[in-house]
């Protein structure tokens, strides 16, 4: 196990994210990530931007973007742009797009084009000229415009299986995974895990109100994911009146249906799939228990490889919910 393992937040951006984010740095927190989702949130980089500003020391970065949403040239331009807001304390996660594509009806970016792309990424970043869609650009930013080239800008990447595994073992300083995948995390020197939940009061039922607001979004992602991915929902419980409930939405807006509320609360397939008994699993798709319970798995996750554990709370009570995680992970990792 690590010396000491990172903890930081993550946020499904929206208009209260930069409060969030300060929020997260007066309780230690050591970095915070924002989603990139415009169909749901603001601008992630304009979020960052206004976070930037209202802290000093927290990391900040987009976590992750997604390729195909922008042009390499205008997330180097804004990536630069953070990095001159927050010296130092800038990384970028990319990946090839969750909710992030297919909420737009889209199918992912392929393995290929991220490589293409993180490349061209990082070597406008470096001040080189680079070939993209057989065109010479550069960033051509004068002095006032953008911190002076090379920008140093550490890049993770998002990966689950060995295409997405290679990639990041080429390209990448570090691993950014979810899902509760930490297979591949010990071949990595900077492996982020992204994990929901939240912490129980004593004798509170899983199926309670306040569960299902601070850790149902979070379960609710296994059961997109196992749609997406084609897994068996049927296995997971109230699996199939989940998916009766999004087959109901025409064959041409199902993507709509399907991530509705992703990340943020749950969505009518969501709520039936609740109703149905999807709460029993959150234990296991979800950091969810006492803070006793917490703070072992934390250290479990530890001697996977992970070296930096990113939260995500949910539900309307933010500060509560990164408070109560954060006190429980310190009493799993010892000190720096």
């Amino acid at each position: 196990m690590p010396t000491k393992i990172q903890i930081s937040a993550q946020f499904a951006t929206s208009l209260h994210s930069p409060e969030h984010i300060v929020i997260a740095e007066q309780l230690g927190y050591d970095r915070a990530w924002l989603f990139d989702i415009p169909h749901e949130g603001p601008d992630v980089w304009m979020m960052l931007a206004l976070a930037a500003q209202r802290t000093r020391t927290i990391g900040l970065g987009p976590g992750v973007l997604v390729p195909t949403l922008r042009h390499p040239m205008v997330n180097a331009s804004a990536a630069a742009a953070l990095a001159a807001l927050a010296p130092g304390r800038v990384a970028v996660a990319f990946g090839t797009g969750f909710a992030g594509a297919r909420a737009l009806g889209v199918p992912p970016t392929s393995w290929a084009y991220l490589r293409d792309y993180v490349i061209a990424f990082r070597g406008l970043l470096s001040g080189y000229t680079v070939n993209w869609h057989d065109r010479r650009i550069r960033m051509m930013h004068p002095h006032g415009h953008a911190p002076a080239r090379p920008i140093d800008v550490p890049i993770l990447i998002a990966a689950l299986g060995p295409k997405g595994l290679a990639v990041a073992t080429e390209l990448a300083d570090g691993l950014f995974t979810a899902l509760g995948a930490t297979g591949f995390a010990s071949q990595f020197g900077w492996a982020a895990l992204a994990l929901h939940g939240t912490i129980l009061a004593d004798g509170e039922a899983l199926d309670s109100a306040r569960v299902r607001a601070a850790a149902g979004p979070g379960n609710a992602v296994a059961y997109h994911a196992a749609y997406e991915f084609e897994g068996d929902l049927t296995s997971l419980p109230g699996g199939d009146v989940w998916l009766n409930t999004i087959n109901q939405t025409p064959a041409e807006e199902r993507h709509l249906a399907v991530h509705d509320q992703h990340l943020v609360g749950l969505n009518p397939a969501d709520t039936a799939a609740w109703a149905a008994g999807s709460w029993k699993v959150i234990p296991q798709t979800t950091l969810t228990g006492s803070a006793r319970d917490i703070g072992r798995r934390i250290r479990d996750i530890g001697t996977q490889g992970v070296t930096e554990i990113i939260y995500q709370p949910s539900g309307p009570d933010i500060p509560g919910e990164l408070e109560a995680f954060v006190a429980a992970a310190r009493s799993a990792t010892p000190a720096a």
